[in-house]
């Protein structure tokens, strides 16, 4: 396959990505599905923005790039044929870059979120309850929180959905910046100028 169309494959696969890692994190404005009178009471992870800039934002660059790379025109480059072509997947190499550390950010986040728990209303207001015990593996520790709405599973649910999205994009980045180091120095297999020959 050549390196251009492989990395139009991987742009087309983290556009969605990318949209759902925005929706999700917005969606955790809105702890258990319920709107809070306070910003302070939502837990502090959200307003990290890890899906929404990380995985969401700074993915869609990386992507637009990858799926224009095979549209590429890179003709008559410093009379070289294949140097245009070399020259756009170099770039996408510094653009994988770009998604792997805004992937990379909102996989931490999502880590330390998971890990912390959720901000919940207790008995003594909103709170972190679970930070002295692995709530993960004693769903009964839950009910002390006493809302809003089911609080612990929406908080897991989506920041897991992160976590997982932000894994997968680091991976397809991953993958792009040896495809694109590929393509730099062995230039795009198919050839370019209307197919006139390998480049």
């Amino acid at each position: 396959m050549c390196s251009g169309s492989f990395a139009k494959c991987l742009g087309i696969t983290l556009i969605p990505l990318a949209i759902l890692c925005t929706l999700a994190n917005i969606l955790l404005f809105f702890p258990g599905g319920k709107t809070v009178d306070k910003n302070e009471d939502i837990t502090d992870e959200v307003w990290y923005f890890g899906g929404l800039m990380g995985s969401g934002v700074l993915m869609i660059f990386p992507a637009l790039v990858f799926l224009g790379l095979k549209n590429n025109d890179c003709c008559g480059c410093c009379g070289n044929e294949s140097c245009g072509k070399r020259f756009a997947m170099f770039t996408s190499i510094i653009f994988a870059a770009v998604g792997l550390v805004g992937a990379g950010y909102s996989f931490i986040v999502s880590a330390v979120a998971i890990d912390r728990g959720p901000k919940c209303l207790t008995s003594e207001g909103y709170n972190y309850p679970f930070l002295s015990g692995n709530y993960l593996s004693n769903s009964t520790l839950w009910e002390v929180c006493e809302g809003p709405g089911d609080i612990v599973t929406w908080h897991l649910t989506l920041f897991s959905m992160l976590l997982i999205m932000g894994a997968v994009q680091v991976v397809l980045c991953a993958v792009q910046v040896i495809n694109g180091l590929i393509g730099t120095i062995c230039g795009d297999c198919c050839g370019c100028c209307g197919g006139d020959g390998p480049v």
